[in-house]
């Protein structure tokens, strides 16, 4: 019995002094670290004391410390960065869905900044802005080697003046110039109209009106058409959408999933993770959902694609996706300013983390772009020939008034759905995937 005790007490002897072997080093080397940033420290007063004491011009020191801390956090990555105030009070109007400016998101890529998307009906989409050109030059000077806020700092001005900017495109041998009027951006963040028998949900940005827009546009359409019983499906276009935010995406999610995860987020600490799952309401009633991408779809957007896919919820069209998994938590600073910092990477519910390999559609369906036949009238007069327009042909006498009616109409629907192809292809694909799906279902 005495053995064991001794035993036992050697032993804990032996872990005390084990444990004191592994934790001194620990120690020296956490007080090491420690004493190196207070020498950095040290090193950012002097070298800021100098620049007040020495510098050519007299420079303001709330600047200089503004510029060191965006110049910290933009160095983590192209998404977080320092928010003066009036940045922070235009961030929180922008959430609400009006704002001043030009209607585009950028992002910066090498350096250079670049278009992730045109906002629709903002000054930028009609004056021909296009997701992916790089932008060289604001009003001739030029961006390269400035940080991003300073590069949009450059196209901000006042409502009515006119900005130039130089844009390099893929497919282009030049750069080339684009005037823009700038103007105060109302965003209409879901648009809803009916093609055919198919309803198109056009989401444009994802800010507080997105969900509510979404909702009350469908059933507003389904209305319209006289019920569910008459609409074949949804098109939700999330094409050239940069995103907005996350609670936005997953309530959009929501709306067409009845059940399972949406998203998770995981940070650096696990037990920061979160998961987002859907409420057992599906506003299209199990109907089939087609979703629309391309390379101008980022972060929200591919929430909202990720998650639809995973579940099997609706077939995926397009292009690939952006490609932005972060996500960005706005923390409140002293003196009304705010820090943009990436918090987590955000995964679909297959646990695919999206970050820089963006959604792959089911079906790649790329947007061709306009051609023009100058030889097309007379080809098409005589692809429209048909039986009847034959001298002496045949008649027709074996369909009802109510039979021909209903050719007809269809007929009229074929035709709207070809013109709609030269207008837009990728949703004229759509259209048509929706209408097979509908063709396969049960009665209902």
């Amino acid at each position: 019995m005495k053995k064991f005790i001794l035993a036992t007490g050697i032993g804990i002897l032996t872990g005390a002094i084990a444990t004191t072997q592994v934790a001194g080093p620990l120690l020296a080397q956490q007080a090491d670290e420690q004493a190196t940033v207070y020498e950095q420290l040290d090193l950012f007063g002097d070298i800021f004391e100098r620049i007040r004491a020495q510098y050519v011009e007299e420079v303001e020191p709330a600047e200089l410390i503004e510029a060191a801390i965006d110049g910290m956090l933009t160095s983590l990555d192209p998404h977080s960065s320092y928010l003066s105030p009036d940045d922070a009070a235009d961030m929180r109007v922008q959430t609400r869905g009006e704002f001043g400016g030009l209607g585009i998101e950028v992002t910066q890529e090498e350096g250079f900044v670049k278009v992730v998307a045109p906002m629709d009906g903002t000054p930028a989409d009609i004056a021909g802005v296009e997701a992916g050109d790089f932008i060289t030059h604001v009003d001739g000077e030029g961006l390269l080697g400035l940080t991003l806020d300073d590069a949009v700092e450059l196209m901000r001005g006042p409502v009515g003046s006119e900005i130039i900017i130089t844009v390099v495109r893929e497919g282009e041998e030049d750069p080339f110039d684009i005037s823009i009027i700038r103007d105060t951006i109302r965003l209409t963040a879901v648009r809803t109209r009916t093609e055919g028998q198919a309803i198109v949900l056009r989401v444009s940005t994802f800010n507080d009106q997105t969900y509510p827009n979404l909702r009350d546009g469908l059933a507003e359409q389904i209305e319209d058409a006289g019920g569910i019983e008459n609409v074949s499906g949804v098109v939700v276009d999330l094409r050239n959408n940069p995103g907005g935010l996350l609670t936005s995406a997953v309530r959009v999610s929501d709306a067409f999933l009845p059940a399972g995860e949406i998203v998770s987020t995981r940070g650096r600490d696990p037990r920061d993770a979160e998961r987002f799952n859907a409420s057992p309401d599906d506003l299209a009633e199990g109907l089939p959902v087609v979703v629309l991408i391309n390379g101008g779809s980022a972060s929200a957007s591919e929430i909202v694609a990720g998650a639809l896919q995973d579940h099997r919820r609706a077939i995926v069209i397009g292009t690939k996706s952006f490609g932005k998994g972060s996500v960005q938590s706005i923390m409140p600073l002293r003196g009304s300013g705010a820090m943009r910092l990436t918090t987590a990477r955000y995964y679909t519910p297959s646990g695919r983390s999206i970050q820089a390999l963006g959604i792959s559609p089911d079906i790649v369906v790329e947007q061709p772009r306009r051609a023009v036949d100058e030889d097309g009238s007379e080809d098409e007069a005589n692809a429209r020939r048909s039986e009847s327009d034959l001298r002496g042909a045949l008649g027709n006498d074996s369909l009802t008034e109510d039979q021909r009616r209903q050719v007809e109409e269809e007929r009229a629907l074929a035709e709207a759905a070809a013109e709609l192809r030269q207008e837009d292809y990728q949703l004229a694909y759509a259209i048509d995937i929706l209408k097979g799906l509908s063709a396969l279902a049960p009665s209902k």
